[in-house]
């Protein structure tokens, strides 16, 4: 579909206000810069083509928020089984002192993670991803998804919780270590 001109600059405004904000959503939940990239070429795809039937474009950035993390989370659920990639970017080298047992440790945490906040409900892992992963404050945060700031807080605690509590080996394990 096109859009009148009008429209057309309004989304053109409104993309180069967001550029980079469904490739983090993307890469926040993926984890792997090329799926990322194509999650946010969909959501902007898909951007597009509704922009002319939003009934509130000032809140385009949230829509764009929810559909790049809808979009991301379908993708993974597709390629479940396919092994993990991380983002190449993401990736720490290992300082020289650290020992390859220590580095497959790390990385053995870094992959239980990522399990315990994929595991997370949509409501709470989008809220981990915004604010933990990509460091938004609980006021952008809440601003991105249209909510409530008191709402965020909520689901920030609740998230923490339940990844306290599937994490909850580390502190037992961390003694043995």
């Amino acid at each position: 579909m096109s859009l009148d001109p009008a429209l057309e600059r309004e989304f053109e405004a409104r993309v180069a206000d967001s550029s980079t904000l469904a490739f983090r959503v993307a890469l926040g939940v993926l984890r792997h810069r090329e799926d990322a990239e194509d999650v946010a070429q969909d959501a902007f795809l898909r951007a597009h083509r509704a922009f002319g039937s939003l009934r509130d474009r000032d809140r385009f950035r949230a829509w764009l928020v929810r559909t790049a993390f809808r979009l991301a989370l379908d993708r993974l659920r597709g390629e479940k089984r396919r092994v993990r990639r991380e983002d190449s970017a993401a990736i720490e080298t290992p300082p020289l002192a650290e020992s390859v047992e220590d580095a497959a440790t790390r990385e053995e945490l870094r992959a239980r993670v990522g399990e315990a906040v994929d595991a997370l409900p949509e409501k709470l892992r989008i809220v981990t991803v915004l604010a933990a992963i990509q460091e938004h404050d609980v006021a952008s945060v809440a601003r991105l998804l249209d909510l409530p700031e008191g709402t965020v807080k909520s689901r920030l605690h609740l998230a923490r919780k339940a990844l306290a509590e599937r994490l909850r080996w580390l502190v037992s394990d961390s003694g043995t270590r």
